[in-house]
């Protein structure tokens, strides 16, 4: 059994994350388990001027607003689950956003799923925003952002520098998801200089011989923070695998820019696995 933590707020019920839990579920023979993780959508003391002392009415106002909110969203995700065949709890916790509490649910979890889109989302902010970046910052398991309009899985990439990061990330995948192994998997070598080869592409090839049925190593020679995305817009229903999101030792391949591009861009499910 797999334990997934599900990161809602109040205002925003991440519809592509669910069904990309309920398909997992259909490829996996093993039981999954989902925590959902709520949070207000409204903090009210960051509204109010410095200094400002709230009357009670509206503050009080707001602040059942939010709650409301919150309410909805966890009656959205009991609607999702109840008859899927997939375990599920709602964590009573419903205030704002805290990392603290965040580090310590993913401590105890096997991956965090969380909307590309609407995440802690407002009128005004691009993804990633504030909140997101801290949660992938935060996490202490693998993440997996999903757009919300995901549809199916056929095929995996990996990005691929020849660092620990990177392997780190395929091994993890490999040890969460059995069930995928079986799609064609490309490993994903980006470089913009036409000389560079794949970095210990012998010992590539024995570990992922060994692990999965239809692969291939590709050496593309294009920046990937320019081309990324459009490359990706031609692989349908792709499952993109990467290192460390904003880490002291990062990838040289999948930096923070990578990402947050790969994100923005809303292209598909990013699978990111921090390396500690």
């Amino acid at each position: 059994m797999k334990k997934i933590l599900l990161l809602c707020d109040g205002d925003h019920f991440p519809s592509g994350a669910v069904r990309f839990i309920k398909k997992i579920r259909e490829q996996s023979p093993s039981p999954l388990y989902v925590k959902g993780l709520f949070t207000n959508p409204i903090d009210v003391l960051e509204m109010l001027p410095v200094g400002f002392i709230p009357v009670s009415g509206p503050f009080q106002q707001l602040k059942e607003e939010g709650m409301q909110l919150v309410q909805k969203s966890r009656d959205q995700f009991t609607d999702a689950f109840k008859n899927s065949g997939i375990k599920y709890e709602i964590d009573p916790y419903a205030g704002e956003w805290d990392l603290n509490l965040l580090a310590k649910e993913s401590r105890f979890a096997d991956l965090i799923v969380m909307s590309e889109e609407l995440f802690c989302a407002s009128e005004t902010d691009s993804q990633p925003n504030y909140y997101m970046t801290e949660t992938l910052r935060a996490s202490e398991c693998p993440v997996i952002v999903v757009p919300e309009n995901f549809e199916n899985i056929e095929h995996l990439a990996f990005a691929y520098d020849g660092g620990k990061e990177c392997v780190h990330a395929i091994k993890q995948f490999v040890y969460l998801f059995p069930e995928l192994i079986d799609l064609p998997a490309e490993f994903v070598h980006m470089k913009d200089e036409s000389t560079d080869e794949v970095p210990e592409k012998a010992l590539l090839g024995e570990y992922t011989f060994s692990h999965f049925e239809a692969q291939y190593t590709s050496n593309l020679q294009f920046d990937p923070k320019k081309y990324l995305t459009i490359w990706l817009e031609y692989k349908k229903n792709i499952f993109l695998v990467s290192g460390s999101y904003s880490r002291s030792a990062i990838s040289k391949i999948f930096r923070k820019s990578f990402a947050d591009q790969v994100i923005a861009g809303h292209t598909c499910p990013i699978f990111i696995a921090h390396f500690s």
